[in-house]
Formats: C-alpha cells, structure tokens, sequence
C-alpha cells in the first residue's frame, strides 16, 4: 500500500461566509498538515445568520471534478458534506463505486442547515441511505439528523446507541453520533462500531460562535485517515482540534460565527 500523503477531496456545498461547507474543509485540512482538493455540489448564499439563497452545481460537473482531481492528485480520504440533489448522490456514488473505491471515506449527512434550510431534498434521503452510509468508513450525523435517518426518537445516551446500531445495520462500518444537540453541561460524542464504542466527552461551550463545527469534525477526522491514523486516532485528534477551535472562535458575524481554524499557527506567532 503506497504511504498516505494527507491528500483529502471534499464533496460539498460553498459557504460564502467561509465558516464551514467546501470553504471550512480546506481551512482544516490545511490546519491538520493535509492537502484539499474540492468538488463543489452547490453555491450558497450564506453568512453566519443563515442561507438566504442557493445554486445547485449540475450533477455532470460535480462528477467531473471529483474525477479530474482523483485522477491527476490522488486521494488518500475522501469527505461529503452537503450534496443536495438526488442527481448529485447518484454522481457521487459512482464516483466511489469507480476511481475513489479502495478510499476511505467520512459521510456527513448535511440535511438541513442551523437555520432550517434544506440542504438534500426529501426525495434524495432513501438514495443516500443506500448509497452513500455503505461506503463510509465513517458516518458522523448530529442528533436530528440520525433521528432523520433512522426513525429513533433521541433522549439519551441509550438512545443514541440505539439510533448508532441502526446506522451501523444500514451499512456505515463506524458511526460518530454527536451530542452537541443535547441538553446538559457536557457534550458526549458517540464512536461505535463494530469493534465497539468510544465516548468523547467536554464541557459545552456557551459560546454562539459555532458555525461549521460538524464540517470541521468531519473534514479533521478525514485528514487524520489521510495521514494514516486508526480511526480512533483520527476521531480524538479531530475531537480536540475542533474543540479548541470553538474556544478560540474570533466572534465574527451578527449570528453563529465561524471556528478559529488556524488556532495552532496563531498560537506560534
């Protein structure tokens, strides 16, 4: 097997506020020592109050990216985010059946924005269970959207392995279930698999500032694998990178502002 390179090719939307979607996967790819390469699947109208507007990439041309780059830079992890269309899903999945199959990849079922945009139209849910959650190496959905996906009520811990069982059962070989959606002082993130579970726990920030958080966790854990990480190597290291980068936000924005991505490199200065 050729020595990972770090090379990471992110699937999704563009966030013009820069704080998540394609934008805040090339900020943590970048941070975590990898290199990105994109595919954009949407243009959107953004900023850290919501998405006003949005613009869908033809199906074709999302293929046609992720295809140029797999072909010339190479891969060494692949991460999802925002896809849209049921168009864009099926292009995507060919994508990993054909150039991208012996890849691993982080699947982030990006369904529905903070702000209650729809980001994958109602009628591309069932395709994205059956193509998409079999090809992940890891699944890494909130508390909504596995309820979404899974049709588990979410109240508790236990019912969030519950929920992860049936992830599991869909096809994804390991599940992150993030708790950030529940009540209490601490957050608890889920990792099950097959080989177990892992909980990765923190106080919860009362900071706003948290806009592209599930991207960020994604796109690190994505890097890690690149880099040639285990899985759960690759999840506490982009546990606590994230973390760290919502302490450290820099409070932009009149809503949820972005993550300090780069919190390393200004620590250094």
């Amino acid at each position: 097997m050729a020595k990972a390179k770090g090379r990471v090719l992110a699937i999704g939307g563009s966030d013009s506020g820069a704080g998540a979607g394609i934008q805040g996967d090339l900020k943590t790819v970048a941070a975590l020592g990898g290199y990105a390469t994109t595919a954009v699947t949407a243009i959107t109208v953004q900023d850290t109050r919501g998405v006003h507007d949005r613009f869908g990439v033809p199906a074709r041309l999302v293929e046609a990216q992720a295809r140029a780059v797999l072909a010339d830079i190479g891969a060494d992890a692949i991460k999802t985010g925002m896809l849209g269309s049921l168009e864009i899903v099926h292009a995507v999945a060919r994508v990993l059946d054909g150039p991208a199959r012996k890849i691993p990849v982080v699947v982030d079922p990006v369904l529905v924005s903070t702000s209650g945009a729809t980001l994958l139209e109602p009628r591309a849910r069932s395709a994205f269970v059956s193509l998409l959650i079999p090809r992940a190496r890891l699944l890494t959905p909130n508390i909504p959207e596995a309820q979404v996906l899974t049709g588990v009520e979410i109240a508790t811990l236990d019912d969030r392995r519950r929920a992860g069982e049936r992830l599991l059962g869909m096809g994804a070989k390991a599940v992150l279930l993030k708790g950030g959606h529940a009540k209490g002082a601490a957050v608890i993130d889920l990792l099950m698999s097959a080989d177990g579970e892992s909980l990765f726990e923190g106080r919860r920030s009362t900071s706003r500032h948290t806009h592209g958080t599930g991207c960020t966790l994604a796109s690190g854990v994505a890097t890690g694998l690149a880099l040639g990480l285990t899985l759960d190597q690759a999840v506490a290291a982009a546990w606590a990178y994230t973390a760290e980068a919502i302490r450290q936000a820099p409070g932009l924005g009149k809503g949820h502002g972005p993550l300090e991505h780069f919190w390393a490199a200004r620590q250094k200065k």
